[in-house]
């Protein structure tokens, strides 16, 4: 007799993003209870098998979930409204515009329509830091959806939570404490902005709280020059050599951008097995530089991608962000500086080390959780097929992605979304959304 799993996505090539970068021809995936029971030939599995699901992904891709290893979901809310600006121009009109319009429901509302936007563009995890992050988890359970967030510690004034830097302390410890019985491929995650909106003992305080619960600590470092200038005036230090200097560096560290790093600094990152999200679509556009991505890859830092915001990459596409990154750092002249695979790896398997998940997320292997997509193939833009990373990086758009599995729940098949009413979503957030801007970007 067949053996009974909840799922078979059977018939496409299935790339599975393993340590040998295997690549099953004709493939199957079976899932029971969320995780993937056995990868292999697909006339195998259906007769080993009986499904209650079944996908027929023939003529397709099937790959690992896509991982975007730092945004700001939520502000697809102000998506538009600053562009072309500075880091420090963005900051000090989206700083406003949060105080006056986050809410609870704003943020629930604008997360709705980014788990649409990434469940369509094959993002099954997110790193979510922003405000009210129990709305964004709220609409993301709801969905289905991966979602990694957590406390945000910012210290500016007119935080949209009112909350001072003491109450958010023990507002945090209560957050973390009551974290049981998390699913499977959740960590527990603490936010601390950066090394300019924080002080020294402030990040000492919140970097010991995180590794008191065992939580991966998120923060921007070295984003742009007049970021890194502003804390080494403050502080004498550079924002690396100040983390380093506290002692806060380490494998359960996420740093995001590090676009203005030292050669010390990286090596610091890779004594101390401190990641780095690389997010190429808005540091380019915000005008801060290209991370040395070649350089810390050499020293053996763990590089993951991200889209940032929506208010500074003004889309959630991590396919869109995996191509940058592979064509971005061939301008200095080295086209093998990052190369098609490595980009697509650092949007799945990478991306999941960097969260301290490898062990679950971001490969298609027995044991590991079923977050997978399949990607349809059989467009002009994608033919003919040489390569599969090729294809993956250098052609491959979020719109050729037809299926979006989590956890072996399908959340999109044949470009529906089954867990999530786009339509009402959309709605939502047009009634919620600020006033268009004018020309410039002023409102």
């Amino acid at each position: 007799m067949s053996e009974r799993v909840d799922l078979l996505v059977h018939g496409g090539d299935v790339l599975t993003v393993d340590d040998a970068g295997t690549l099953v021809r004709e493939g199957a995936v079976a899932v029971r209870d969320g995780t993937i029971v056995e990868v292999g030939g697909a006339g195998e599995l259906r007769a080993r098998y009986a499904a209650d699901t079944a996908v027929d992904a023939g003529g397709c891709l099937v790959l690992p979930g896509l991982v975007n290893a730092h945004t700001h979901l939520a502000m697809t809310l102000l998506r538009g409204r600053a562009d072309d600006v500075t880091l420090q121009g963005f900051l000090e009109r989206v700083l406003r515009w949060e105080a006056e319009l986050l809410s609870p429901g704003t943020v629930g509302a604008a997360v709705r329509v980014a788990v649409a936007e990434s469940v369509r563009a094959g993002v099954t995890s997110a790193l979510d830091m922003y405000w009210f992050h129990e709305a964004a988890e709220r609409v993301a359970r709801e969905a289905g959806w991966r979602l990694l967030t957590g406390p945000t510690f910012m210290d500016v004034p007119d935080s949209p939570d009112g909350r001072a830097y003491g109450e958010r302390m023990a507002w945090a410890r209560r957050d973390l404490a009551g974290r049981t019985g998390a699913r499977e491929g959740i960590r527990p995650v603490l936010f601390a902005h950066s090394a300019y909106t924080l002080a020294p003992e402030q990040l000492t305080e919140i970097a010991a709280l995180a590794r008191e619960f065992g939580a991966l600590l998120h923060l921007h470092a070295a984003e742009n020059a007049t970021e890194v200038a502003t804390v080494e005036v403050r502080y004498g230090k550079r924002p690396v050599e100040l983390l380093d200097s506290l002692g806060l560096l380490g494998p359960d560290v996420l740093l995001a951008h590090a676009v203005d790093l030292t050669g010390r600094e990286i090596a610091a990152l890779a004594r101390t097995g401190t990641s780095v999200a690389h997010c190429p679509v808005s540091n380019l556009k915000l005008g801060c530089g290209i991370a040395p991505v070649p350089r810390l890859l050499g020293a053996g830092v763990t590089v993951a991608l991200g889209t940032d915001g929506a208010v500074s990459s003004n889309t959630l596409d991590v396919l869109g962000a995996v191509r940058q990154a592979a064509l971005v750092h061939k301008a200095d002249g080295d086209p093998t500086a990052v190369g098609a695979e490595q980009a697509a790896r650092m949007a799945t398997a990478e991306g999941a080390r960097a969260l301290g998940l490898g062990d679950r997320l971001g490969s298609l292997e027995a044991g590991k959780r079923a977050d997978l997509i399949v990607l349809e193939l059989g467009r002009p833009h994608l033919r003919p097929r040489h390569d599969v990373w090729s294809t993956l990086a250098y052609a491959a758009q979020s719109a050729d992605v037809r299926d979006t599995v989590v956890d072996g729940r399908v959340l999109m098949r044949n470009r529906v979304l089954t867990t999530l009413d786009e339509e009402a979503a959309l709605a939502d957030l047009e009634a919620l959304a600020p006033s268009p801007v004018q020309p410039g970007g002023r409102p």
